[in-house]
């Protein structure tokens, strides 16, 4: 039978709700009215035949009379809804026997006629209230502690087992990871990350092929990375490959209010995860309790995370045993967790899942392409070329976008400019072609970003230019996109053409237009970024040189270097930054007559490509195979746009010719509804 289980909390509860009720409903109606009076006011009213009851306590000096209802008004001066239904009037007496005579006397005279008793029972009222209060208060302390106990996971208490359940683990439980429906076949890239899961995978299905060597099955793997490379992703494929019972919860599950229920999840999920063995405990985000333990915690503190943070060591790789449960965790500030949690024993694999290079973001393309209806002609390998840096979920979203662009432009399938102008979409922002601007406003804006073209053609390392645009794009009021080169590593000289190349709009309007504006802000914070990188971190300054002053402790409050030192790495930042602004200025002095044509043409066309720019400047001196790549681009966006504007013209056309052909067409039958 599906009854319901025994819990002592039903017990707490029903303790709790009848020492409530005794304490509420103890002595008599608490709603009625009490009021105070003399004796010779008391006497007037029985007198007047205002007494219902008189009650007589000879321990307290003192008596109760009770007012008939017809004369609660004459007496309090208010109604019965005010004073209850049998307020009372307390009268203090200095002899039992003088109010006796009274009483005889107004029963003889027919003033009353009512009880007169005495309240022997109200010697021990004092104490027996007192005890009740008391006893009232204990109960709900005792109950409040255990309350306290149960929460904080108390001994004898077991994993979690708390009031409410909130020790309770908060993992979501696939009995079989096949439930899940991912394999490895739904993670695209990522071939290195595949093949160490794939041991993990192995060492679940078969592992007496290693234990039989002395081999132990690994206790846990990382995976660290970038947001939306796929790290929960592959956790729930090695799931679904290996077909055991998978525990799933966020990092940000075991933080709670309470202090203890942390800790109390902990053990809950592992205790539950040995009945199930084997299996696999994935903790998503695992910095939100893995975070590295402060050195000069505060006196007394109690800090709720590190709790947490020592159940979960202790019981990855602590004095108890838990063989066969394999703990995969994801994380992308690596740098941040504590030294502990990382050790082998604990995480014996880290496993570092990257951004996608060009092939892979070739293969999770394949796989977000499936449910697009897309054009026969859409080239994917030249997709994946245009998204360099993307992650798989950036990837994901430039699919989407590209639909929804051109279900936009009512297209029947999803082509080649669709996905382009999803790119810019992502990176850029939305066009804004309703911000108005002034004519100077857009010149001004043209000089600049023909500078930022001007410069990355004529520099040798700088990445290649695909486009310029100056309509406004989310913040930004004019872009200039480029297709970087995916390089390994970055010289000194790369990164100097880069900063040259980003200080070129600012030159630009100081050459030509004779004053400087705010448009260069974006362009001088990453050029200030990547020059004291460059100083302080990849020892590329000359006064400098060789000393890295990176510095990841969180909890230090002092910098790793002296005034001295940070008086020189300012000077060296300005002293580079100051010579490749000089550089810019020198470039676009020599090729002033091909950036002022370049500003004209933007001004015109608003979007100019690099077969513009080539032929105004020519051939780039240096040429690469990203290069190569934009030149089809160019051909290829060219013939999209010309192909979409024939388009809007032609149903342009349609819309003018209809309601013509309304006006010429005869007039309809009278009859012509009933038919």
């Amino acid at each position: 039978m599906n009854m319901p289980r025994f819990n002592m909390n039903w017990i707490y509860g029903i303790v709790i709700m009848l020492l409530a009720f005794l304490y509420i409903t103890s002595g008599r109606d608490s709603s009625s009215v009490k009021t105070e009076t003399s004796y010779s006011d008391f006497k007037v009213m029985v007198m007047k035949g205002y007494a219902d009851k008189i009650v007589v306590n000879k321990y307290q000096s003192s008596l109760e009379m009770y007012v008939k209802p017809e004369h609660i008004r004459d007496v309090f001066h208010q109604g019965v809804q005010q004073t209850g239904k049998s307020p009372t009037v307390t009268v203090a007496i200095g002899s039992v026997d003088q109010v006796e005579q009274f009483i005889n006397k107004a029963r003889e005279e027919k003033k009353f006629s009512g009880k007169f008793q005495y309240d022997n029972s109200k010697e021990n009222d004092f104490f027996n209230s007192l005890l009740m209060n008391i006893l009232f208060f204990a109960g709900i302390i005792f109950v409040w502690m255990f309350i306290m106990r149960r929460m904080g996971g108390g001994a004898g208490m077991g994993g979690g087992g708390g009031i409410f359940s909130v020790g309770k683990s908060k993992a979501q439980m696939y009995e079989k990871g096949g439930d899940l429906g991912i394999t490895f076949k739904d993670v695209a890239g990522q071939a290195g990350a595949k093949q160490e899961m794939q041991e993990i995978v192995d060492f679940l299905k078969n592992p007496q092929k290693y234990t039989n060597l002395g081999g132990k099955i690994p206790k846990g793997a990382l995976l660290v990375g970038p947001p939306g490379t796929g790290k929960t992703l592959l956790a729930k494929a090695v799931a679904g490959e290996a077909g055991v019972p998978f525990f799933s919860m966020s990092g940000s599950d075991f933080v709670e209010m309470f202090v203890g229920v942390g800790a109390s999840r902990v053990r809950d999920l592992f205790e539950k995860a040995k009945q199930k063995a084997p299996c696999i405990i994935f903790i998503d985000e695992i910095d939100a309790v893995g975070r590295a333990r402060s050195k000069n915690p505060a006196m007394g503190g109690n800090d709720e995370r590190e709790n947490t943070l020592n159940a979960l060591l202790t019981e990855m790789d602590g004095f108890g045993t838990n063989s066969g449960i394999i703990t995969l965790a994801a994380t992308n500030r690596a740098d941040m967790l504590d030294s502990a949690l990382m050790r082998a024993g604990r995480f014996d694999r880290q496993i570092h899942v990257d951004l996608p290079d060009l092939n892979e973001r070739l293969e999770v393309f394949k796989v977000h392409l499936k449910p697009l209806k897309l054009d026969e002609n859409l080239d994917i390998e030249f997709l994946a070329r245009q998204t360099p840096g993307f992650s798989g979920a950036d990837i994901a979203n430039v699919c989407n976008e590209a639909a929804l662009i051109a279900a936009r432009h009512n297209s029947d399938k999803v082509g080649k400019q669709d996905f382009l102008d999803a790119v810019d979409r992502i990176i850029g922002g939305l066009e804004k072609k309703t911000k108005v601007m002034t004519d100077q406003e857009k010149r001004s804006i043209a000089i600049h970003e023909a500078g930022h073209a001007t410069i990355s053609w004529f520099t040798e390392f700088a990445d290649p230019l695909v486009k310029v645009s100056i309509v406004p794009r989310g913040r930004a009021l004019g872009a200039a996109w480029y297709l970087p080169e995916e390089r390994v590593l970055q010289t000194k000289q790369a990164m100097l053409d880069e900063m040259c190349s980003l200080l070129g709009g600012r030159a630009a309007e100081e050459l030509f237009i004779g004053s400087i504006s705010t448009g260069a802000m974006n362009d001088l914070e990453r050029t200030t970024k990547q020059a004291y990188g460059m100083v302080a971190y990849a020892g590329m300054s000359d006064k400098l040189p060789n000393l890295c002053y990176y510095n990841n402790n969180e909890y230090s409050f002092q910098r790793p270097y002296s005034e001295t030192t940070a008086k020189i790495m300012d000077d060296e930042v300005l002293k580079m930054v100051n010579e490749q602004y000089e550089r810019a200025k020198q470039i676009l002095t020599e090729h002033k007559e091909g950036h002022a044509q370049l500003a004209q043409l933007l001004v015109e066309r608003e979007v100019i490509f690099a077969d513009d720019v080539e032929k105004i400047f020519g051939k780039r001196p240096w040429t690469s195979r990203a290069e190569e790549l934009i030149e089809a681009q160019q051909r290829a966006e060219a013939e999209a746009m010309a192909e979409r504007r024939a388009k809007e013209l032609e149903a342009e056309a349609k819309a003018l010719e209809a309601p013509a052909k309304e006006e010429d067409a005869p007039e309809a039958p009278a009859d012509a509804d009933n038919n």
